[in-house]
């Protein structure tokens, strides 16, 4: 259902994956002009004739309204507000050519979660490197509780506007909310961009205890000691405590470490059962972030000296070929301390 009392968009979102398509067809569904840019040429061919996208979202009937291309610049040509939802490690190559055709007033959204591998920047600053430094005024960070497969069935789900400026995190709000589909707003965008990063990383570590059969005991109490590695790396990076208690933090965290739907669970629980990295991968269409924010996001633990055993614990099982069962085992017999 369209708001009439909202403002309609010219919008662009940038990638034709499960989770960029989802949000397109939403915001075509609100009434916006929505153009998805993807980059294969059948995809778009098949969005624009048959409104639906077979590889990533199977079975889901796209909003009609919605509009593909293949041409990156003309996505992006005098649309007011840009929603990247692309890998966040191929983010970088596709903003650069964006870049002299991005209009300056532009809002800048992003609903990729990760973290730069060969710079351990965020998104907000690899946008800031690039686009200069006026964008962070203009740039809202999106995340929350969300799979791609039920926004795009019309189930209710909720998720955070992170902005340094209200006004740009209302205006990404305004545009996105329904009755489906309920938008928050919030200030702390270091938060919640690290919530998305590390919480991938802690939902693979989930499926590796699932895979091996731990049981729920082990379950929860891994995604409360992640948790708490998420926060304690929020706050060597200046982010709000509360933000990792709310949807983009724990809300985010649970549904990634529990849903039969998470990519990077599922990647953690065959790693349980004893499947290579490789054969995992070779098998997947879509892209699980926290196979390369494992390595990204315990670099940056290194850098600042943050203590996060089960960010190291998961990279290493992920990156260095150790036994997962040995992993635990090493986790299980640190020193006792004090819960904190």
């Amino acid at each position: 259902m369209t708001n009439t009392t909202t403002k309609l968009e010219r919008i662009a979102v940038i990638g034709g994956g499960s989770w960029g398509t989802a949000l397109a067809s939403r915001l075509a569904a609100n009434g916006h002009d929505t153009l998805l840019w993807a980059y294969e040429p059948e995809l778009v061919a098949e969005i624009n004739s048959s409104h639906t996208n077979t590889p990533y979202l199977p079975g889901i009937n796209l909003d009609p309204k919605l509009i593909s291309t293949g041409n990156l610049r003309e996505a992006v040509r005098d649309r007011g507000i840009i929603l990247l939802v692309t890998p966040v490690q191929v983010l970088r190559g596709v903003l650069q050519q964006l870049a002299p055709v991005i209009s300056a007033d532009a809002i800048i959204a992003n609903a990729s979660k990760g973290i730069e591998l060969e710079t351990l920047l965020t998104v907000s600053q690899i946008c800031q490197e690039l686009l200069g430094g006026d964008v962070l005024s203009r740039y809202v960070a999106l995340s929350g509780p969300t799979f791609a497969r039920e926004v795009a069935q019309d189930l209710p789900s909720l998720i955070v506007a992170a902005s340094r400026s209200e006004a740009s995190a209302q205006r990404v709000q305004a545009a996105f909310s329904c009755r489906s589909f309920r938008v928050y707003t919030n200030s702390d965008v270091t938060g919640v961009e690290l919530g998305g990063a590390v919480k991938n990383v802690i939902a693979i570590a989930a499926g590796i205890c699932d895979g091996l059969g731990f049981g729920h005991n082990a379950r929860a109490a891994l995604i409360t000691r992640g948790l708490a590695e998420m926060n304690r790396l929020g706050l060597a990076m200046g982010a709000q405590p509360a933000t990792f208690a709310g949807l983009a933090g724990m809300g985010d965290l649970v549904l990634t470490c529990t849903g039969d739907l998470s990519r990077n669970r599922t990647v953690g629980f065959k790693l349980g059962q004893g499947q290579r990295l490789t054969e995992i991968l070779a098998e997947m269409r879509m892209v699980a972030e926290g196979v390369k924010s494992a390595e990204s996001v315990y670099g940056l633990a290194c850098r600042l000296g943050v203590e996060m055993p089960i960010v190291e614990k998961t990279y290493q099982i992920l990156h260095e070929d150790k036994p997962a069962k040995e992993a635990v085992t090493e986790l299980m017999g640190r020193d006792l301390k004090a819960e904190g």
